[in-house]
């Protein structure tokens, strides 16, 4: 892996699960992993439950874009991530590959969608203590 990780976050729509994790990722990781997030049928815009559920923690994923997910952001991660769609992804030897089982956020309201934000926070904080070294 290299010095500065890239942590790519698929799920289908790229809308709620994978937004949440970017967005958990680049702030709690204070810039040392660079991440990406994409889905294998982006929806138009972020679920807006999902961008309430994050500005209760302080994070704005507001301006996020879904985007699809591309080879090319595949090969240039070491670590990838998949919510719930991980037939959609393709493989490459050498990557390090989760599949994260989470329930959906689409069409919930915030009461459901809270502890699913908790169980990605959990989930990416376990991850950075994995990829990132030890500050000395």
């Amino acid at each position: 892996m290299s010095e500065k990780p890239t942590v790519l976050f698929v799920c289908v729509h790229n809308a709620g699960r994978s937004q949440m994790a970017a967005g958990y990722m680049t702030a709690l990781s204070h810039g040392a992993v660079e991440v990406l997030s994409a889905g294998s049928e982006p929806k138009d815009q972020i679920n807006p439950i999902a961008i309430a559920a994050m500005a209760e923690e302080g994070i704005d994923i507001a301006d996020n874009v879904p985007k699809i997910l591309t080879t090319e952001a595949v090969k240039e991660s070491d670590v990838v991530i998949t919510m719930g769609c991980g037939d959609t992804c393709p493989i490459f030897p050498g990557k390090r590959y989760e599949d994260w089982e989470l329930d959906d956020p689409a069409g919930q309201g915030i009461e459901a969608v809270r502890p699913i934000r908790d169980e990605i926070k959990a989930r990416v904080e376990a991850l950075l203590i994995e990829i990132l070294p030890a500050k000395v």
